[in-house]
């Protein structure tokens, strides 16, 4: 499974990268049959979220790491050396850049954004 995260570089620039997460089949929950699961993250809490349609973050450094799982509607992200990336629902965002100038990120088109908020150990 293939998911982004933003990250700060030492001078505080932030950038995106694209990882891939192992996903080896397991027998989760038997009797039900196996399936593909990546290694488990610890996490500290868990929240759904909603952006509002005109939600636009100026700059803004994440405020812990935190997952963000697109659930419905776009997003846009941008990270300080120009890039910019659109996240579909399904998409999933790995926040680390909690130093730096952060990413500027905002609400596509004219429906709210829904997505889960997971927060992770610093």
């Amino acid at each position: 499974m293939r998911f982004t995260r933003v990250y700060a570089d030492a001078t505080g620039e932030s950038h995106y990268e694209d990882i891939d997460a192992a996903m080896v089949p397991q027998s989760f929950a038997p009797p039900a049959p196996p399936f593909s699961l990546s290694e488990m993250t610890q996490s500290t809490g868990m929240a759904f979220a909603r952006f509002p349609v005109d939600w636009d973050g100026d700059w803004h450094p994440t405020p812990r790491r935190q997952y963000l799982i697109f659930l419905s509607c776009e997003f846009e992200g941008e990270t300080s050396d120009g890039d910019r990336r659109r996240h579909a629902p399904g998409s999933v965002v790995l926040l680390e850049d909690t130093t730096g100038q952060g990413h500027h990120a905002r609400v596509v088109g004219d429906t709210d954004v829904l997505a889960t908020v997971v927060q992770l150990p610093d």
